[in-house]
């Protein structure tokens, strides 16, 4: 397309040219032509008067499409389905007349749409693996890195960087767990006719049922499913729609919260996501260097958030058997859901790739805050000093009043360590106090809780899918 009509940004910008074909009208059509040959196998199989020459012939121009001719043809008839069917039969004519026998459209187009899905998904799934696999090493590298730790993002109890990213890593694990269930219940629609009664098979195999109930194995067989949908209308449930949609905007939450987090330390100047030497952070102020990726990843994944309620609302509407209210819908809602969330995952994959971390910034910021944490702390030494621990305490709080005072309203330095050493009935030295300004006594079980949820979890899954690691991702802008 050129420059002088609309062009899809997740298609010039996003999206890889993987995820790009899975969603072509190319692979769209090839799959429409190798349901048609599997139909006919299955058919002549079970005892319909189809020859091998005729599977051949189809089976030779599986993949060549005469598009010229199904484009003229439906000018003509107005009909996608029927109009590939004729050009089919150009090039096979002696297949002509045994192409969609006993088929309705959703027979190709539906089924169609659950081998795209899934694929799309195996694709999905790959990437996910490797962000999985690249944001557990980080979180294993960083483990016993003391960081601040934010509720309600003012600090608080201390944690560490690698225990922080855990906490994304978990959310992209429960994705993970969610997209596996809903592949393994992916069934194909198979062949059941306008109202799904498999009327016209009665006719076809004069009401044999025992032949009847071999067709949709067998088609789900040919074409790499363990099975079809036992019941349906004319077409599967859109629900299945739903639930698909439902996973990629779980992984676009998980992505929103880390990509969150990440522009959030950027500010701080604690973590910084990757920056090339020659990109360019504001066109009017040289110095900046914008978290441009990760507010990509957010603005991406908001699209897919709200893009899973197409597929709700058209479930929640879908008339009796059929209506064709979803599929204008369809095809815009699925295809583009899969094409930002692939460019989602590329995303996730470069950023945390090239995650930089900044110690001396994180320990500054640490150190500002870590006399009021370590509190509970002075005090409990104090009291095994011989000290009351109601009466320290309550002094303890008077001072870490005005110590909080002199930063805020002053500007000072936090100088609550020496106003508790100044204090008596403390006993401690200045010496001392700060000898307990060790970060690292402040993080709990962090590093362990990495250790552990790394051993346990991750890494098995990891194991599981060896074969999927090693992608890298490509960012176009």
């Amino acid at each position: 397309m050129g420059t002088n009509c609309y062009n899809s940004p997740l298609s010039e910008r996003y999206a890889s040219k993987e995820m790009q074909y899975i969603f072509s009208p190319d692979k769209k059509f090839c799959t429409w032509r190798q349901l048609w040959i599997a139909l006919a196998e299955v058919e002549q199989e079970l005892g319909l008067d189809i020859t091998d020459e005729q599977i051949e012939e189809l089976k030779a121009h599986a993949t060549d499409i005469n598009y010229d001719v199904a484009k003229a043809r439906e000018k003509e008839v107005r009909h996608d389905v029927m109009s590939h069917v004729y050009a089919y039969g150009v090039q096979c004519p002696k297949a002509k007349g045994i192409i969609h026998l006993g088929a309705t459209s959703c027979y190709v187009c539906d089924n169609t749409d659950m081998i795209v899905m899934k694929e799309a998904l195996t694709l999905v799934k790959k990437k996910l693996v490797n962000v999985i696999a690249k944001l557990s090493d980080f979180a294993d590298k960083y483990k016993d890195q003391p960081t601040l730790a934010f509720t309600h993002f003012q600090p608080a109890q201390p944690t560490t960087v690698g225990k922080r990213a855990s906490l994304w890593l978990q959310e992209f694990m429960l994705d993970y767990e969610d997209l596996c269930y809903v592949m393994s219940t992916l069934k194909l629609l198979g062949s059941k006719g306008t109202t799904g009664t498999q009327a016209s098979f009665r006719e076809l195999f004069a009401d044999d049922n025992d032949k009847i109930d071999r067709i949709d194995p067998m088609i789900a067989e040919k074409m790499g499913f363990d099975a079809c949908v036992p019941v349906s209308g004319q077409t599967y449930s859109r629900k299945t729609d739903t639930r698909i949609m439902n996973v990629l905007a779980g992984i676009a939450a998980s992505a929103t919260k880390m990509s969150n987090d990440i522009r959030l330390l950027q500010h701080l100047k604690e973590v910084e996501e990757p920056f090339e030497k020659s990109q360019i952070g504001s066109s009017a102020m040289a110095y900046k260097r914008n978290p441009m990726r990760s507010e990509r990843i957010a603005s991406l994944s908001r699209y897919v958030i709200v893009d899973a309620l197409n597929p709700a609302i058209t479930s929640a509407t879908q008339w009796f058997e059929r209506t064709l209210d979803d599929s204008a819908n369809k095809r815009i809602s699925i295809p583009e859901g899969f094409l930002a969330i692939d460019g989602i995952l590329d995303l996730c994959m470069n950023v945390v790739d090239g995650l930089v971390v900044y110690p001396k910034v994180i320990k500054k910021h640490m150190m500002a805050e870590l006399p009021f944490m370590a509190t509970e702390n002075i005090m409990m030494d104090a009291v095994k000093a011989g000290g009351d621990r109601q009466e320290l305490h309550e002094k303890i709080r008077t001072l870490s009043m005005e110590a909080g005072k002199n930063v805020k309203q002053e500007g000072a330095d936090n100088n609550l360590l020496e106003l508790i050493a100044a204090d008596e009935s403390f006993g401690l030295s200045l010496e001392e106090l700060q000898a307990a300004m060790e970060p690292s006594r402040y993080v709990g079980r962090s590093a362990r809780q990495v250790e552990n949820y790394l051993r346990d979890e991750v890494r098995p899954m990891l194991d599981e899918n060896k074969e999927l690691l090693g992608a890298t991702a490509e960012i176009n802008v």
